[in-house]
């Protein structure tokens, strides 16, 4: 290909096979620090080794969107065994049943769970995204009243009371002295109003009562012309 000078020269330099190894050389770097750069992942934790022997819990759940029972088991590693700061935290999670209509989805959720287990740092998160999962078609309720929006938030409960029994999470509720004036309330409702046991849940509690928005627990009956719930103290006049 022919290229015409128009202007005047002013100045050479020839290329030689070394500046084009050093170029080519250079641009090799370049591209390696690159890629490396790209390549390089920030653990938000160390991730967990799995040995030989694991302990855990396995938990039953029967719910009226499932014609079989599940059962969830979720198994521990011992962390700085042997020092003072010995603690369980989760490691995996299986759920197991006869009912295969949701295999696909549970493999799934338990697969991403076992994931963000093992790769450390805080997983109490899970708990509350589990339970704001809401079923389209409505939730249902589970012996004695409560409340629950989906097959999935019932799993965020069962993982929520895993992580309290291995102290990972403190166990939610009144203290000593608002329990103390529930149940107080309570004794007073059911005495003024002689409700027989006939007429209370296995909960102990009216089987006229509303749902709860707070604590989800069908407990709200209507005392001193306000709506107060006898399972978490609620009310609606503060």
């Amino acid at each position: 290909m022919t290229i015409k000078i128009e202007k005047k020269i002013t100045g050479y330099n020839v290329v030689t096979p070394e500046d084009k190894a050093k170029e080519a050389a250079a641009v090799e770097a370049a591209a390696k620090q690159a890629a490396q750069a790209k390549a390089e992942i920030i653990q938000l934790g160390e991730p967990l080794s799995r040995p030989d022997i694991l302990i855990g819990n396995t938990y039953k759940i029967k719910t009226p969107v499932t014609e079989h029972a599940l059962y969830i088991t979720i198994n521990d590693v011992i962390m700085n065994e042997g020092t003072p700061q010995e603690h369980r935290r989760p490691f995996e999670i299986f759920i197991n049943s006869k009912n295969m209509d949701h295999f696909q989805w549970i493999v799934a959720l338990t697969r991403v769970m076992s994931a963000v287990f093992r790769k450390g740092g805080d997983v109490t998160f899970l708990v509350e995204e589990l339970k704001s999962v809401f079923e389209p078609s409505g939730g249902y309720y589970k012996r004695g009243g409560k409340f629950v929006p989906s097959l999935v938030a019932e799993i965020g409960e069962v993982l929520e009371n895993h992580l309290i029994q291995i102290g990972m999470l403190k166990r939610p509720g009144l203290d000593e002295h608002q329990q103390s004036l529930v149940d107080q309330k309570k004794a007073e409702y059911l005495e003024k109003h002689s409700i027989s046991e006939e007429e209370i849940t296995t909960d102990g509690f009216p089987k006229g009562a509303q749902l709860c928005n707070k604590c989800s627990t069908k407990a709200v009956v209507v005392m001193d012309n306000c709506l107060t719930c006898l399972n978490c103290g609620d009310s609606k006049c503060g």
